[in-house]
This record gives structure tokens, C-alpha cells and sequence, in this order.
């Protein structure tokens, strides 16, 4: 990288800190006046940073929306299947990868379990919404007017007797995940299923995806299942933070 782009490029980290002037520009930078003054035009004339009129200079709206552009244009699933492999490699367990359409919440994504007893789930198939761990996590994170709208306007089937019987007692369990922040599914619709799971959230912090680890109960108990919500939840903050920008890991921590 030429010295000029790279100079250019450290003005835009300090501008993010807050408005600076030009004499706090060139001493961060480590250059003259005159350098660091050619450098902010640059950067002006491009709409990437915008000089104040008490002559401070911040960032500028084209960078913010070069940055909303290029969020828009992320692809959850391709971030998330490394972590999602090294998941199911961890625990052996089928993992998922959920989102909300609309009124439906689908599987994007899946890696199936290493054991012989294999779930029926497929991609793009909708979850059973009233139900499922992951379906809990993403109506959770809606604003309560919107949450409550959802949640009157749903069927509420039987599928076994743990199954979520209403609205009434659905809002009250999207409460409960909405403040811990992970959800489960202990036999609500197949009773010899059980689900964990935890949320993708994306760089304003809200919910844009699931992540969850299934298993029947011949395989692992719903109590041993329970014991994997940490790595879980380590994993779904690891594809976070990679879909946000936070941090360039590639790799769920171990």
C-alpha cells in the first residue's frame, strides 16, 4: 500500500473518534500541515469526510452510506457455514442457521448430525414458528407493539403437549428469551426433539439470524443439550462479530 493511501486511510479511524482539526490530523499522522490539508481535500472532494464550519473536519455521508451498501450486500449464510462446520464438528449434533421473512422464520442453512438418527429439517423450509428456538430468538428482538401484533395473529397448533398453547403464553416466553438472550425448544414439536439456541445480531445490535443445535433425546438428553448453550452462544457471537465488522476472526474460539 502506497504511503499517500495509507496515510489517507488512518484519517478515517480518527475522524470515527469524533471531529478533529487539521493540526490534530497532521500530529496523528505524523506529517505536515500542508500533507495532512491535501489529504482531508482528497477525502472531501469524494464525500468521504466533511469539513464543519468551525473548520473540524468528520466523517462524511458517502462513507456512511458506502457502509449501509455494503451491510445490505452481506450474505449471513456464506459468513456463518465455517462457524456452523466447526460447530457441528464440536458438538456432532445437526446445527441450523435461521432467518425471518415476513411472517415466516426459514433454514438458510444446515450441517447435519454425525450420529444415524438424522432431523427431517430442510433448507428454505419454515420452522414451526410458535415453537421453534430459533423462531423465539428473532420475533423476540421485535419492538413489543410489533411483537404483540405477530404474535395475536398466529395459529397456535398442538404438536405435543409442551407445545406453546397462545398468544398469551407465547408473548410471555418471547419476554423471558428477549432478556436472557438464548431460547430452547424441549419437545415443543416433536417430543423427542430437543433445540438450543442463540442470536446473530448485526452491527446496530439487532437480530438478524439464529443459530441453534438440535438433537433427539436418544442421542443426548435435553440436560446434556442445555450444557452446549455456552459454545452456542460463543459461536453465534463469533458470526456476529464477523457480519458487523467487529473483529476479521474467522474462526469460532475454542
Amino acid at each position: 500500500m502506497s504511503q499517500t493511501v495509507h496515510r489517507a486511510l488512518t484519517i478515517l479511524p480518527l475522524l470515527a473518534e469524533g471531529p478533529a482539526n487539521l493540526e490534530q490530523v497532521a500530529t496523528r499522522l505524523e506529517v505536515h500541515k500542508s500533507t495532512a490539508s491535501r489529504l482531508l481535500r482528497t477525502l472531501h472532494e469524494h464525500g468521504l469526510v466533511h469539513r464543519q464550519q468551525d473548520q473540524r473536519y468528520r466523517l462524511g455521508a458517502r462513507l456512511f452510506a458506502l457502509a449501509h451498501r455494503a451491510m445490505e450486500g452481506l450474505d449471513v449464510r456464506e459468513i456463518a457455514h465455517p462457524h456452523l462446520v466447526a460447530l457441528n464438528e464440536r458438538c456432532g449434533h445437526t446445527v441450523h442457521l435461521a432467518v425471518r421473512e415476513e411472517d415466516e422464520v426459514l433454514y438458510i442453512d444446515k450441517v447435519d448430525s454425525r450420529y444415524p438418527v438424522r432431523m427431517y429439517s430442510r433448507i428454505g423450509k419454515p420452522v414451526a414458528i410458535t415453537v421453534a428456538a430459533v423462531a423465539k430468538l428473532l420475533l423476540a428482538d421485535l419492538p413489543e407493539a410489533e411483537r404483540r401484533q405477530v404474535a395475536e395473529r398466529l395459529d397456535y397448533p398442538a404438536y405435543t403437549p409442551r407445545s406453546t398453547p397462545g398468544a398469551a403464553a407465547y408473548l410471555k416466553e418471547l419476554a423471558r428469551v428477549r432478556e436472557q438472550g438464548w431460547a430452547t425448544d424441549l419437545g415443543g414439536h416433536e417430543e423427542s426433539i430437543n433445540c438450543v439456541a442463540a442470536p446473530v445480531r448485526g452491527v446496530d445490535g439487532r437480530t438478524v439470524a439464529a443459530i441453534s443445535v438440535s438433537a433427539p433425546n436418544v442421542v443426548v438428553t435435553a440436560e446434556e443439550l442445555l450444557a452446549l448453550l455456552p459454545l452456542v452462544r460463543r459461536t453465534a457471537e463469533a458470526i456476529s462479530a464477523e457480519y458487523s465488522g467487529r473483529t476479521p476472526q474467522k474462526e469460532t474460539p475454542r
